[in-house]
């Protein structure tokens, strides 16, 4: 980041929401890189940035594609790449026919010579990086909206190569680390399909058991599953569902429907609250062993400093005592025990041994023997000779405008997001004073103030199609008239999430956070 030419902050407002993150972004401009922010509101990210490109909510993929097809015409294109590393150009071309210049500032409000600048600069730079967050996932098309980003990766050749690629910025400490575990419902750990029967039996012989060989439902599936009787008990761990999930008056019903709750965590949230059974966990970050991994997917070392306070166990020893309660005694195994039994089963983590994280300051997988130095670059292999493992392919994506409708009766976009004083539902920080925190409020431009006749700090009434909401105004000039935000930090107060819209996107299964239709009524 900090040696690369362009840098696309697309739908991240890293400022605020990966502040150690951006400055390395800092330092990259400082060095001379020009950044590029992609986002609705004037973020103090895009108060860094050389240009900024202030898009209609939801219209991410008319801007991508508008920006490919610029590239196509002005002959920009990374041919020699395409051709050695990449399978079904000519129907992405055709794809992006359409979205010129003209019709991509039509849909998104970005003018045409702002989409142009930022097309060729990035095509033409020897590095670039596209990174983004949940600007670009919180969508009903959350997964086409970042293979539009994919798509210009692919066309430009800036993927796999030292400070050239695409950067998902996670949202969450070890979120990565969670995935790579198989916390997901269609992966075993080390990224393996559970469908494939071939990976299904190597972890059957290890665990001594039969594993389901289709995959199981993500959390929007569990929802649907609970709301049609399939789904009667629920183990959540270390996650706040009854404050976080869209649609809070759908989500606290069939929460509290449930047969059976449990819940493991560190602090006793909304969530926690409504069970049958809790479960206090410790602190993993300073009260356990074990790993963590960044977004980089560098593995490295956590060590405990501390012991959990009274009452509050290991996730480890929670599990295992569970497991003990329903006939599976598994012991007492420390961390590197079991550390080394997903090096058994995982390639990507075979040669990250304990000693070797020590000794090297963490590897990034993939990493497949002890004499591997880790993958600093994961699509490194499409730039080898002769290419390994499969091409990338191109897919061709259509716009599609969010799905809750502005009209007459809610006529302002609501957009969510986070600041730099709070994280998510507040559970960790509320309970902490910053000299930044002043609660939630409805943000909105000067103009629609103007308009609707509010005074900074008075108390409205926000209501969307789902349900309403009692907030202070608070008038931001980084919004542009028509567009407010919110964020999910103080939910007793004033829970966004009553507002915001349960359409999820088929494939990741995430809700459509980022786009909900409100009308502001005076109190």
């Amino acid at each position: 980041m900090e040696e690369t030419d362009v840098i696309v902050l697309w739908g991240s407002n890293a400022r605020e929401t990966h502040p150690i993150f951006f400055h390395h972004v800092l330092a990259g401009v400082k060095n001379g890189a020009r950044l590029y922010a992609v986002d609705p509101r004037r973020t103090s990210s895009a108060r860094w940035a050389h240009a900024w490109l202030g898009l209609d909510v939801g219209s991410d993929i008319a801007l991508a594609n508008a920006v490919g097809r610029e590239i196509l015409a002005a002959g920009l294109e990374n041919r020699a790449f395409i051709e050695r590393a990449t399978t079904g150009i000519e129907a992405y071309r055709a794809s992006v026919e359409s979205y010129t210049l003209e019709r991509a500032s039509r849909e998104t409000g970005v003018p045409r010579e702002a989409i142009r600048e930022m097309a060729h600069a990035y095509a033409r730079a020897d590095r670039a990086q596209i990174c983004w967050t949940l600007g670009i996932t919180e969508h009903h098309n959350a997964v086409d909206n970042v293979l539009a980003l994919v798509n210009l990766s692919l066309l430009t050749g800036h993927v796999g190569r030292f400070g050239s690629g695409l950067n998902p910025l996670r949202g969450q400490n070890n979120v990565q680390g969670g995935g790579d575990m198989g916390a997901l419902p269609n992966r075993l750990p080390g990224g393996q399909d559970i469908e494939d029967p071939e990976l299904r039996a190597k972890f059957e012989k290890a665990y001594g058991c039969t594993i389901p060989p289709r995959r199981g439902w993500h959390l929007t599936q569990m929802f649907e599953a609970m709301e049609h009787g399939k789904l009667h008990a629920l183990y959540v761990i270390g996650e706040n569902p009854a404050q976080s999930e869209a649609d809070l008056n759908r989500a606290t019903r069939l929460l509290g429907g449930l047969e059976h709750l449990v819940v493991q965590d560190i602090l006793l949230t909304a969530t926690a609250r409504m069970a049958h059974v809790v479960l206090p966990a410790s602190a993993s970050w300073c009260e356990s062993e074990g790993t963590v991994t960044s977004s980089e997917r560098r593995v490295q070392r956590v060590r405990k400093a501390l012991d959990p306070p009274a009452g509050a166990k290991d996730d480890m020893e929670i599990i295992c005592e569970l497991a003990r309660r329903l006939g599976k005694d598994w012991g007492h195994p420390a961390a590197q025990e079991v550390w080394d039994e997903c090096r058994s089963l995982s390639p990507w983590h075979k040669g990250m041994s304990y000693p070797r994280l020590e000794d090297l300051g963490g590897l990034q997988w993939p990493c497949p023997d002890e004499t591997h130095p880790g993958s600093p670059f994961l699509h490194g292999r499409l730039w080898k000779e002769p290419r390994e493992g499969p091409p990338a392919p191109f897919h061709a994506v259509e716009y599609e405008p969010p799905v809750d409708a502005l009209d007459a009766d809610f006529p302002i976009r609501l957009t969510t997001g986070r600041r730099l004083d709070s994280f998510n539902t507040g559970v960790q920080t509320a309970g902490y004073a910053s000299p930044l925190r002043r609660g939630e409020s409805l943000d909105l431009s000067p103009e629609d103030g103007a308009r609707y006749s509010l005074a900074d700090g008075q108390r409205v009434r926000v209501v969307s199609r789902r349900g309403a909401v009692e907030v202070p105004v608070r008038f931001d000039d980084s919004l542009r008239a028509g567009l407010a935000f919110m964020t999910l930090h103080f939910p007793d107060d004033a829970a966004t999430n009553l507002l915001t819209i349960e359409a999820n996107d088929p494939r990741s299964g995430t809700a459509e956070f980022k786009a909900a239709a409100i009308r502001i009524e005076k109190v």
